[in-house]
């Protein structure tokens, strides 16, 4: 049984959750800046069986789309391309960072930690990865 692969893509750095062969969970992965994302996703993929990607679309609030709406289709495309075999997903992201950060507070992790971009980027691929879950499963 394969995994799914979230993806939070941002600009400047791009976090990665992933589920349990069962799919049951979702746990954050990792963070990579921007432009090594993809080599980072042959890399899992090489490595583990991935059988569904599930990427955050940034919207806004009026539900149209935003600056990073692009560059976000524009990534999904490239993973389509390099991987015709694995279906791709989008799931709203709107307010993961917000509830990223709330967690975060929530699990009492330190201000410093809190700080560290990273940590925002993978937990909200988690939280991505989270309701995609909670919608199909």
């Amino acid at each position: 049984m394969g995994r799914i692969l979230a993806i939070d893509f941002g600009t400047k750095r791009t976090g990665f959750a992933v589920t349990d062969p069962l799919k049951i969970i979702a746990s954050s992965l990792d963070t990579a800046q921007t432009n090594v994302a993809m080599q980072f996703v042959k890399d899992y993929v090489a490595k583990e069986d991935v059988e569904r990607f599930v990427i955050g679309l940034p919207v806004g609030l009026d539900g149209l789309e935003t600056d990073n709406t692009k560059p976000t289709k524009s990534f999904a495309k490239k993973l389509e391309k390099n991987f015709p075999s694995i279906p791709l997903t989008f799931i709203d992201e709107r307010f993961t960072s917000k509830m990223a950060e709330a967690s975060m507070i929530a699990g009492g992790m330190k201000k410093k930690d809190r700080r560290v971009k990273g940590n925002v980027d993978k937990i909200s691929a988690a939280i991505i990865l989270q309701s995609y879950l909670d919608q199909n499963f």
